[in-house]
């Protein structure tokens, strides 16, 4: 369903932008201007679309669930369904993002970027993590959680033929608030 949905988003994105329809005539010099339609993307649905947008400008659509509370530099969305989380950065017009907004509906427009961890990064991180759960030091809660991460990555891998992992995220331009 995500993926018709998404093939329906996208076609619907060309058949505007092929039509002439949205140019108008300015004045006599037949300079034209023609509107721009910008699709939000829904912040669970980044990673479905991420491959066809990467280094390119677009505008997604999430709830903020985290703020980094020392910077400000990064803020997390997620979507309505909450399936996936995407981590935005401050740049562009965006100088930090406050604590308040966690909760609140944002629209970011900035740049999707891909983070791919090598299989070599990853096997550091579970010989790491395995150090970690050996010390036996109370954090073994936490380091399960994170060689069940690491597995989920060496899944995808297996399951996508690849030989790294793709982190995605937004070098953020400017965002708005959304109010409903």
């Amino acid at each position: 369903m995500k993926k018709l949905s998404f093939i329906l988003v996208v076609f619907a994105f060309f058949a505007i932008s092929c039509n002439n329809a949205g140019q108008t005539t300015k004045n006599q010099d037949d300079k034209q201007s023609v509107e721009t339609i910008v699709v939000a993307f829904d912040a669970d649905s980044i990673y479905d679309i991420a491959e066809t947008y990467l280094d390119k400008e677009i505008t997604v659509k999430g709830y903020v669930t985290h703020t980094c509370k020392h910077s400000g530099k990064r803020c997390f969305l997620t979507g309505e369904g909450q399936k996936q989380s995407i981590r935005v950065e401050a740049k562009g017009e965006i100088g930090g993002f406050n604590r308040e907004l966690e909760g609140t509906q944002l629209q970011v427009n900035g740049i999707l970027r891909e983070r791919r961890l090598t299989q070599v990064e990853i096997a550091d991180m579970e010989k790491s993590t395995n150090e970690k759960l050996i010390q036996e030091d109370g954090s073994a809660e936490t380091c399960a959680a994170e060689l069940a991460n690491i597995n989920e990555m060496k899944v995808w891998m297996k399951a996508q033929g690849k030989d790294y992992y793709s982190i995605y995220y937004i070098d953020g331009l400017n965002y708005e608030e959304v109010h409903n």
